[in-house]
């Protein structure tokens, strides 16, 4: 596949993304309180599906790693704010199993080899621990996110979800400078801003 069909594919997900952190931003500057409309999960799905086909496209195990481990938080609050049993049935099962159908088709065809997972020549060993651990923490603030609205049984976007985004997205530059990826670096430029922008607002609201 073109280099540039790929790097087209990871920017409209990271447009996505930047898109639902801009409007989330604006409706919680509007209304002076950290606010999660529908559309910001919604808008997560669909980046985070284009997401983990670039990284498998760019044999990345890090990105792949960071959108298997929150897709499915996506869908449980879409599940929370009673979103997700409007779409049809069909696209439903389709969501829940892009993630395994497109690793087995990979591997049973041979286009992909496991190996590459660990040993692509372009990620020496350590800044591919770098990428995973920096996935890792990024992704921690879905799970705690996912707790947090789970045990309020609302999607809320509280505080610590933003000091783990923060944190994360820092990580996430440091390796997308290293690894020369500027899908990442735009995309995280932009969140490190919001991020921060959000934990202000919080900080007023409390």
């Amino acid at each position: 596949m073109s280099t540039w069909l790929i790097y087209a594919i990871g920017f409209t997900a990271q447009i996505l993304f930047s898109g639902r952190s801009i409007l989330q931003w604006i409706i919680s500057e509007k209304n002076k309180r950290v606010l999660t409309p529908v559309l910001f999960w919604q808008l997560s799905l669909i980046a985070s599906f284009l997401l983990f086909v670039y990284g498998y496209l760019r044999n990345d195990f890090a990105i792949m790693l960071g959108q298997t481990l929150t897709y499915f938080i996506y869908i449980r609050n879409m599940h929370l704010q009673g979103q997700w049993t409007k779409f049809p049935k069909i696209l439903r099962w389709f969501l829940y199993l892009f993630p395994f159908i497109i690793l087995y088709i990979g591997y049973n065809n041979r286009v992909y080899d496991r190996v590459l997972l660990f040993q692509n020549d372009d990620i020496p060993f350590w800044l591919l621990m770098l990428g995973i651990v920096a996935q890792v923490i990024f992704t921690l603030r879905f799970v705690y996110q996912w707790f947090y609205s789970e045990k309020r049984k609302e999607s809320s976007l509280p505080m610590g979800f933003w000091i783990l985004s923060l944190s994360g997205s820092i990580l996430i530059l440091s390796y997308a400078l290293l690894r020369q990826d500027p899908v990442l670096l735009v995309g995280h430029a932009l969140g490190s801003f919001l991020y921060i922008r959000n934990i202000i607002i919080l900080k007023k609201q409390l």
